[in-house]
Formats: C-alpha cells, sequence, structure tokens
C-alpha cells in the first residue's frame, strides 16, 4: 500500500472529497460544481498523487482527522456516471465499536454506498452530529434501484 499525501488544511464542517481518478478533467469540473451548488463546505483534494487511490489507501491517509466520520471519493465510477455520484466511505473501524456485533450492525450495508453531490451535505453534515448513523445512509442507498443515496 502506498503513503498518500497528509490532508491539510480541512475546516471541521468542511466535506472531504478526493478525487481519484484523472482521465476527465470537464467531468471533475462538472462535480465540483454540482457540489458546490448544493454546498460550498467541501475541502478538495485534486492532486495527482492520488490518482487510482484505493479505499484503503485513502482510509489511511486521512486516520489522522479524529472528527472525520466520512469521506467521499471523485473515482472513474463517478467521472462516468450522468449522475456523478460519489462513493461514500466511513471511516469507523471495528476498533472504535463496542464488539464485533456492533460493527457489523453500523456496517450492515457495507462501509461504502454512492451518492449523489446533492446528497454529500446531508451525509456529511447528519453523521457530524449525530443526528443519523452511516448505516442509515447505506440502507437508503441499499434501497435505491441504482444504489444511490440521492438526498432528502
Amino acid at each position: 500500500m502506498r503513503a498518500l499525501p497528509a490532508v491539510t488544511g480541512r475546516e471541521e464542517f468542511d466535506a472531504l472529497v478526493v478525487r481519484t481518478d484523472y482521465h476527465d478533467d470537464q467531468a471533475w469540473q462538472d462535480v465540483a460544481a454540482a457540489l458546490m451548488e448544493h454546498d460550498a463546505h467541501v475541502h478538495f483534494i485534486n492532486d495527482p498523487a492520488w490518482a487510482g487511490a484505493t479505499v484503503d489507501e485513502v482510509l489511511t491517509a486521512v486516520r489522522a482527522d479524529e472528527d472525520l466520520a466520512v469521506v467521499f471519493l471523485a473515482d472513474r465510477t463517478t467521472m462516468q456516471a450522468e449522475h456523478h455520484a460519489l462513493l461514500a466511505i466511513t471511516t469507523l473501524t471495528r476498533e472504535e465499536c463496542e464488539d464485533d456485533e456492533d460493527y457489523e450492525q453500523l456496517t450492515e450495508f457495507g462501509r461504502e454506498f454512492r451518492t449523489t453531490p446533492a446528497g454529500v451535505h446531508d451525509v456529511f453534515a447528519n453523521l457530524s452530529i449525530g443526528n443519523l448513523g452511516f448505516e442509515e445512509y447505506a440502507a437508503w442507498a441499499h434501497d435505491d434501484p441504482e444504489g444511490i443515496y440521492r438526498s432528502f
């Protein structure tokens, strides 16, 4: 597993969006514009050093940020799909849970799901304040025919 650059400068109330696909700059501009249209509180990582980064590599790189409950990836699927759904990934680890049962309940629908740019703010804000859990959003995405959380 490669080491990625440290994430610096993210404010507490900024959702973290990491670009991992660099094949289409126009698609990235469209994704970024859609995110800014719905919420100005986004910290973008747009550095080719992150190109092709895996979920595990990104999670390892952001572990130092204890206030971060979710990270969003603009990956190849994001760039190619018309809806530009980002990959939302929980930063929750087994070690942070009381036991295996608790961890399995919190990750019942997996540790990741897709969300439209409009859903990024909902997910980030509600996880940040503990209003809703990652598992609830993952369940809503699971229930969607395309597997995408589409916002309230």
